[in-house]
């Protein structure tokens, strides 16, 4: 059984410029109009001129959306991993001087801005977020939507969670949110710039529930090797098969998200039809004969 659609239907938007034609003062028509002469100084909606033009233009949107038949839409789209990132929100993360080229911005804003870059290229991940300072909280659920994530991103700031830090609540809310997942493949990215100081779970606790249930920590020091626990977070990554990054400024940063990409690349959509027949042209050749037909009315009427 054959289906019928159009591939691009936003095309038909372009339908309201039909109305234009009939209610657009005469110098807006002639911008988008270029042969507004063919156009007759009658008003009427019933005028021939002006319905031959709203034709051959509701022909040519029509070409534009690209009618086509199949039998059979098959999708590939990929199931990628389950991946959730743990920032760490505590007061040292309010400070300036981490980005050479903009040393007035805070950690945390620049932090943001690169994790919006890695995510927009994560084309078929299911993304999460959890915040952690003096506690951790689930701030955005799993979700393929990755303009959203970019767009909530810019909500959250320095001490939403507490001015102390709780890595090990961090890891434990991530591999929660991580549980509603359905992908095989579990990440979480934790990322950091200061000491356990805070929180009820330790992080030998929170890390073994997560290695339990198959998932792989990356840790990322912020700043200084000193500024932080650089040996915690590399028990955390080998213990659950991850690894530990280091960066000092936001270059690196930037740098250890492209490592990431490498060490965990996300599957890419793809889509095709069964027997696909297209139809944009019969509807393009009836446009040309349409404005042929007005080429020719209106060199007659010039004679």
């Amino acid at each position: 059984m054959n289906n019928f659609e159009f591939e691009y239907p936003i095309a038909f938007l372009l339908m309201l410029l039909i109305i234009c034609i009939y209610k657009c003062p005469l110098s807006v028509k002639k911008i988008i109009f270029p042969h507004i002469h063919f156009f007759s100084t009658a008003t009427s909606w019933i005028n021939k001129e002006r319905l031959l033009y709203s034709l051959i233009l509701t022909l040519l949107v029509t070409a534009l959306a690209s009618p086509i038949t199949f039998e059979q839409k098959a999708s590939n789209k990929k199931k990628g991993r389950d991946l959730v990132f743990a920032l760490d929100t505590s007061g040292s993360m309010d400070e300036s001087g981490f980005d050479k080229e903009n040393p007035e911005k805070k950690k945390f804003e620049i932090l943001k801005k690169i994790l919006k870059k890695f995510i927009a290229q994560r084309h078929d991940d299911n993304v999460g977020v959890s915040i952690f300072g003096s506690y951790a909280f689930s701030a955005l659920p799993l979700t393929y939507d990755m303009k959203s994530i970019s767009f909530l991103l810019d909500f959250f700031d320095v001490g939403i969670a507490g001015d102390s830090t709780a890595i090990g609540e961090g890891i434990a809310n991530a591999t929660r949110v991580l549980e509603k997942g359905e992908a095989k493949k579990k990440v979480i990215i934790l990322i950091t710039d200061g000491f356990q100081n805070s929180g009820e779970i330790s992080i030998k606790e929170a890390v073994e529930i997560a290695t339990k249930k198959g998932i792989i920590i990356y840790s990322i020091g912020l700043g200084d090797k000193n500024s932080y626990d650089a040996n915690l977070l590399e028990t955390i990554a080998t213990a659950s098969h991850g690894k530990i990054f280091s960066a000092q400024n936001a270059e690196m940063l930037g740098d250890i998200y492209k490592q990431i990409d490498s060490l965990e690349p996300s599957d890419i959509r793809s889509q095709h039809y069964l027997n696909k027949q297209s139809f944009y042209m019969y509807p393009l050749i009836f446009a040309g004969l349409g404005m042929l037909y007005m080429l020719l009315i209106s060199r007659k009427e010039n004679l």
